[in-house]
């Protein structure tokens, strides 16, 4: 505990705040929390027979989503980072860092929040604190952590913890008005591995202030894993149950835009199969004394993408936000509710938009910020499985990218080094709205490029190794429910559907049977996918599982490339998948 309070003084003494608040997480002191930020102007409370318990958030425009460009591992050395990571040597960040943070808090509260990455005293759970002083920051917080007396305990009795700043560095001098979402133009999110620290400046925003979230669950949890022979991961974390009551625990990782909440939360449209959610975003997994995988979800919330939630894309979303949701930058209705573009087919004909603006279908620009959020309660989800805080052993990983071309709807690594292939080889194409060339790679191995702690080459020799520390890996497949036919339709319907490739995977779990060698991995066989009740024509069906080896083998080249960037740090297990993959293309071709 004397380490804890030495702490706490020595960052107070620094950022200089008016007052301190130790956090107990009651429910009673979140409530007086959200009142003050209503009073404040920082929450605008909801319709309570609409929405219940439930408040909107309005950030200043310039603060809107986590920043990648201002987001740095300073490691001792710099190829511990990597290429994939923006570094500065920690003692030249602090010295930049210092005078920042030097009385930032001035008239101003600063919280002190001891949270805990899943269960208090779970096997698999980790410690950390956050001071801040941003009273939105601390209710996020006790929303998707486990706050509380208990981690102060922990700590006490000598549990390491993560130890994390933030302040939106805007110092409030005597007689200065505030104003309700306070925040700096010069913006820094800092992790420093090697002390297990996390340092934030300016932004109020998401990720930059709820530092248990991306820059601890992941950043910070991958080098813990790296040195504890764990792992830390961007995966969703479901149970599927068959119709005879089987459970198969699933883990994938998902780059954005690519169906991650609809696959943590899917309702199958095959009669007898259920889906429970375990986690939507962040798995953390541990080998177990049975020679099996386990996994948790270390969150407690869910701080998801609005625009695009609605009822005909993910109704378990919809129904989870029915009350005690923190909404940022979405629309406000004239009956006091909230509306973003994909809640409903149709908009309303008048809003107040995220910037407080009058706004109605003609006004020719989004009424929620692309980048809006909802925060709530992962128990509120329908969806929830009952022992949703427990550890759950792996059956499976699936990795997943948005690839109009090329990668089949699914397909089944030979074994786990091929399985760490698929993962390290993830990519999505380039759309109109990203910026880059239409069609081309973005590169998001494991969907963990803006969130690996470390060397990302080091992070695949990682995953190599984690599968010689288990005598039952799970299995490894990649799916894709992006594919497009020459006339640029989508070739598969997606959606509830995707349970169907789902119960291929468990099939091919139980009976090893239902799939062919291809080139790239085993496909399913011709006539194994269920598809009753639904029409995929033949040749859409041929197209989504159809492997061009010239296509393939220039593919290849893009991934021997982008092996380069790390140098001779890439494990020799991949660069022997990868001259695998070709003799096999190249055989293929004869």
């Amino acid at each position: 505990m004397a380490e804890l309070l030495a702490w706490v003084d020595e960052v107070a003494a620094l950022t200089r705040p008016d007052r301190i608040r130790w956090v107990s997480g009651s429910a009673q002191e979140h409530e007086e929390l959200l009142a003050e930020m209503v009073e404040r102007g920082t929450l605008l409370r909801l319709n309570d027979a609409k929405r219940p318990n439930s408040f909107l958030a309005r950030s200043d425009p310039d603060d809107v989503a986590r920043l990648e460009s201002r987001t740095f591992i300073c490691s001792t050395r710099e190829e511990d980072a990597g290429p994939t990571n923006n570094w500065v040597a920690p003692d030249d960040m602090r010295a930049t860092l210092s005078p920042l943070f030097e009385g930032s808090m001035r008239g101003r509260t600063m919280y002190v929040v001891p949270f805990s990455m899943g269960k208090v005293g779970g096997p698999i759970s980790q410690l950390g604190v956050q001071l801040t002083d941003s009273p939105y920051a601390v209710a996020s917080i006790e929303i998707m952590t486990r706050v509380g007396d208990e981690v102060v305990e922990l700590i006490a009795e000598g549990t390491p913890f993560v130890r994390t700043v933030h302040s939106v560095g805007a110092p409030l001098v005597e007689g200065a008005d505030d104003v309700p979402w306070p925040s700096n133009p010069e913006k820094y999110i800092v992790h420093f591995p090697d002390s297990l620290e996390v340092w934030s400046f300016g932004s109020g925003y998401g990720g930059n202030a709820i530092l248990a979230k991306k820059c601890y669950a992941l950043r910070i949890a991958s080098v813990l894993g790296r040195d504890q022979g764990w792992m830390a991961e961007h995966m969703l974390l479901i149970r599927v149950v068959d119709p005879q009551g089987r459970a198969f625990h699933v883990a994938a990782a998902f780059p954005s835009a690519c169906g991650k909440t609809n696959l943590a939360m899917l309702r199958p449209t095959i009669p007898g199969w259920s889906v429970e959610t375990l986690g939507d975003d962040i798995t953390w997994i541990r080998p177990g004394e049975d020679g099996r995988l386990w996994a948790i979800n270390p969150e407690a919330g869910f701080f998801g993408v609005a625009p695009g939630t609605g009822a005909a894309t993910n109704v378990t979303a919809v129904e989870t936000l029915r009350r005690d949701v923190i909404f940022t930058n979405v629309a406000l209705t004239d009956d006091g509710d909230v509306w973003w573009e994909g809640l409903t087919d149709e908009p309303p004909a008048h809003l107040i938009d995220w910037r407080g603006d009058d706004w109605t279908p003609q006004s020719g620009r989004p009424a929620a910020h692309p980048n809006s959020r909802f925060t709530v309660s992962a128990a509120q989800a329908p969806s929830i499985a009952a022992d949703w805080e427990e550890a759950v052993p792996l059956d499976a990983i699936l990795f997943g990218g948005r690839r109009a071309t090329n990668v089949p709807l699914v397909v089944e690594a030979f074994d786990w080094e091929h399985g760490v292939f698929l993962g390290s080889t993830i990519s999505s194409e380039r759309t109109a709205a990203a910026e880059g060339t239409v069609g081309e790679l973005r590169r998001d191995p494991f969907a963990m490029m803006p969130f690996c702690g470390y060397n990302m080459a080091d992070y695949f020799a990682h995953w190599v190794e984690m599968g010689r520390r288990v005598t039952a890996p799970p299995a490894i497949f990649q799916v894709n429910w992006f594919r497009k036919g020459a006339d640029g339709r989508f070739l598969w319907p997606g959606f509830g559907e995707n349970a169907r490739v789902i119960e291929w995977i468990v099939r091919r779990l139980t009976t090893q049977t239902g799939a062919v060698a291809s080139p790239i991995g085993r496909l399913p066989e011709p006539g194994s996918l269920n598809l009753d009740g639904i029409e995929v024509p033949p040749p859409d069906l041929e197209e989504l599982f159809a492997i061009d080896p010239d296509s393939w083998l220039a593919e290849t080249d893009l991934v021997e490339e982008f092996f380069d960037t790390f140098g001779d740090r890439v494990p020799a297990e991949l660069r022997a998948q990868l001259a695998a993959l070709r003799r096999r293309l190249r055989a293929a071709k004869a």
